[in-house]
């Protein structure tokens, strides 16, 4: 076989990993936003929930379970199969997604999104781990780019799970069902036909959880990259999970028409800014090893005016205010999405990123639930949008400041320490 076709060989590969994990994406944030998006008709149905904060802990107990087992998922896909932890993830959702859509109970609900943060805490440190396995070097961050695309598809087609909601004879309970069997649908062919890359000849060998919690925490730069992921996610957290909320609350405006105001303008615009901050970032790094680190620092950069005008928006009494400043947050937020996990390939080794990943998500989702559960709290006692929002802009000032001190360690396209 000649080096070409060889070459080629591997890019049809690499590109067909992305392709395959990209419905899988959609659906672990499909049933996210539809939760979100068809929260009145979920609390009119299910007995038990009787305010903002009940329901702020129902948001909360999903991302708590998930963040606390992001980190052995991660490690579960670094030591052992990342295809078999993906596949694996997805066939569990799938039957708790359905199960969703049968609870009679508070109790019962709090109990579905505990077992959906478990199933889900193995998905995304192991594919996005796969991605960058296949990927090394000038296409990562827009792999990364195309594979998150898949997050905010499903974040769009759950938006508009309200209108579903209020239609007769489909309701909230038929979204979940319907989205379980569709994912129990896709789980054999994507176990047959993901594959993991070969292990390159130089690769270390796995590190015991310990060692490698160790050597992680050990690492400033990685420090400084929990850190800078987690500030940002705590807007991100509440304008998923609450933006339809605060839509139909502040604009007096129905559920369908919040949920699809919420979710379709900023998503579509993160998607833009995913391939804009994947392009970008790929072609800065020809110049310099910093070019992932300053598309990210830049796609901040747009996050602090878009939170203190879609706080202010409201006062106003604007409906397209609100969503033109949310159009501004996800271009912003598609750049810093599409960089993280190619940051961290710049300063860690190939055989810790899932771990790595888990433990960002660990940090991150834990005080996005505080986050989600902080949000319904305030509003219960009356403090401003304005407030709120200002204080998630203040946030990301903090956060370019943050990403900019992290040092690259690693070669773009492999595990070679760089040269000072």
């Amino acid at each position: 076989m000649s080096s070409n076709t060889s070459t080629s060989s591997v890019s049809s590969r690499a590109w067909l990993v992305v392709a395959l994990l990209v419905p899988v994406a959609l659906l672990n944030y499909l049933d996210r936003q539809m939760l979100a998006s068809m929260k009145f008709s979920v609390m009119e149905d299910i007995p038990g929930i009787g305010n903002e904060a009940d329901w702020g802990k129902i948001l909360a107990v999903f991302k708590w379970t998930y963040a606390l087992l992001s980190p052995i998922g991660g490690y579960l896909a670094d030591r052992f199969s990342r295809r078999h932890v993906v596949a694996g993830s997805l066939l569990v959702w799938s039957i708790i997604t359905w199960l969703t859509g049968h609870v009679q109970t508070y109790e019962q609900l709090l109990l579905t999104r505990a077992l959906m943060g478990v199933s889900e805490a193995f998905y995304i440190p192991a594919a996005l781990a796969l991605i960058a396995d296949f990927h090394r070097g000038p296409t990562r961050s827009r792999a990364v780019g195309y594979h998150q695309m898949g997050i905010y598809v499903g974040v769009i087609i759950g938006g508009f799970s309200g209108h579903v909601a209020d239609t007769p004879g489909l309701g909230w309970r038929w979204a979940f069902g319907t989205a379980g069997l569709i994912g129990i649908l896709y789980a054999l062919p994507l176990f047959k036909l993901l594959k993991n890359p070969e292990r390159p000849i130089e690769a270390q060998p796995q590190a015991s959880p310990r060692a490698a919690v160790t050597e992680l925490l050990g690492n400033r730069s990685f420090l400084l990259l929990v850190l800078y992921f987690t500030l940002p996610a705590l807007a991100g957290w509440v304008i998923r999970d609450w933006g339809p909320s605060i839509l139909k609350t502040e604009f007096s405006i129905s559920q369908g028409k919040a949920g699809v105001s919420a979710t379709l303008y900023w998503q579509v615009a993160a998607i833009a800014g995913a391939l804009l901050g994947g392009w970008l970032a790929d072609r800065w790094m020809r110049k310099s090893q910093r070019g992932r680190i300053n598309t990210s620092a830049l796609g901040m950069a747009l996050v602090v005016p878009a939170m203190l005008g879609f706080g202010y928006a409201p006062q106003t009494q604007l409906l397209w205010l609100a969503i033109a400043f949310l159009i501004l947050f996800g271009i912003g937020f598609g750049m810093f999405d599409s960089n993280n996990m190619p940051i961290l390939c710049q300063i860690t080794r190939p055989e810790l990123r899932a771990t790595g990943y888990g433990i960002m998500n660990l940090v991150s989702i834990s005080c996005g639930g505080i986050a989600d559960w902080g949000f319904g709290a305030l509003r219960d006692r009356g403090v401003t949008m304005f407030a709120i929002f200002g204080t998630f802009s203040a946030i990301a000032v903090l956060s370019v400041v943050v990403v900019l001190l992290i040092r690259p360690r690693f070669n773009d396209s492999g595990p070679a320490p760089i040269g000072h």
